[in-house]
């Protein structure tokens, strides 16, 4: 039986580490605007619960009471 080459395996998680890590950081240097095609849902596009219906920009806040 041949034996276990346990160098490698480690090599290639280290890789896998590295990898996982330099994917990270591009997708946190990424401007936030710009979403991902892959990752994009329509619940990001739909307004939740309690959200305003006004139009981008309008000031939607009540007046403070005096």
């Amino acid at each position: 039986m041949a034996t276990p080459n346990y160098s490698y395996e480690k090599r290639q998680r280290e890789l896998a580490k590295k990898r996982k890590k330099e994917e990270k950081l591009k997708k946190r240097a990424e401007p936030r605007g710009d979403a991902p095609a892959e990752d994009s849902n329509d619940t990001a596009a739909q307004p939740g619960p309690g959200s305003d219906t006004a139009p981008p920009g309008s000031d939607s806040t009540p007046p403070a009471a005096p």
